[in-house]
């Protein structure tokens, strides 16, 4: 599903207020009551929000958004955090990209890039690249998750740990004020762990939506990365954590 500009605004105060009325959300776009029960329909189809007696909720914060929905949440943000990192990754290099719609993004950016070695967890990725004969794609054993293709378990972690990578792109669910990296699954965690520690050049890439979520399980730390890729970075603890852990900060959004 692809998301009009409406409807991004109004799963964004959704997810600032916890809930949204018709009858205020007419008011606030100057539509009538029934544009905005057709926006509120499509959303809570695609899962992005929870239907109530004249209006919706946002899921809890332990509930991830479906994985279609998020697909189509900040698209553009995303395509273009995904050509920043395209352009830090050289050709003639070896990576490994893990779960998640933003590290996709990456993945669809690399595609003219030449003879890339790509190590993957993410079924999406793999089918993707799969078709470009420049690009070698190896693609991990494991339990294949059926809401986003993901690909966790004991076996992927020990299959990820046979390589040595020069780059590694990985997303999450949610960022912590204090630079924790968070996400909902604890088998996919245990997989980004394994890719951390194996790449020479660790990329994290996240859209702006991340700093407002919160997830269960701690992946690890905005410090261990060595480049984050945002389109833009609203929180100041955030920003003095990449100061003074040497971390590069990419924004891609530029208001001019």
């Amino acid at each position: 599903m692809h998301l009009t500009s409406r409807q991004e605004e109004i799963l964004a105060i959704a997810k600032e207020q916890g809930k949204v009325l018709v009858e205020d959300l007419a008011a606030h776009f100057q539509v009538t009551p029934q544009t905005i029960r057709k926006d509120l329909n499509d959303l809570c189809d695609s899962k992005a929000l929870n239907r109530i007696h004249g209006g919706a909720v946002f899921p809890s914060g332990n509930e991830n958004v479906k994985y279609e929905a998020r697909r189509s949440m900040a698209a553009v943000e995303k395509q273009a955090i995904g050509r920043a990192a395209a352009e830090i990754i050289p050709d003639n290099s070896s990576l490994f990209i893990n779960i998640g719609t933003t590290t996709e993004a990456v993945g669809e950016a690399l595609v003219d890039h030449r003879e890339l070695m790509v190590i993957t967890n993410n079924i999406n990725v793999a089918n993707r690249l799969r078709v470009f004969p420049s690009i070698e794609v190896i693609i991990a054993g494991g339990v294949v998750r059926g809401a986003d293709g993901g690909i966790v378990g004991e076996a992927a972690v020990d299959f990820i740990r046979q390589f040595k990578v020069d780059y590694a792109v990985i997303g999450v669910s949610a960022i912590d004020a204090d630079g924790a990296l968070l996400d909902f699954d604890f088998r996919e965690v245990k997989v980004a762990q394994a890719i951390i520690a194996n790449a020479r050049h660790v990329i994290l890439v996240s859209d702006a939506s991340k700093f407002e979520r919160t997830a269960p399980v701690r992946m690890g730390h905005v410090s261990q990365v060595h480049t984050f890729i945002t389109d833009r970075c609203p929180s100041p603890e955030i920003r003095k954590i990449c100061a003074e852990s040497d971390v590069r900060l990419i924004e891609t959004h530029n208001p001019a």
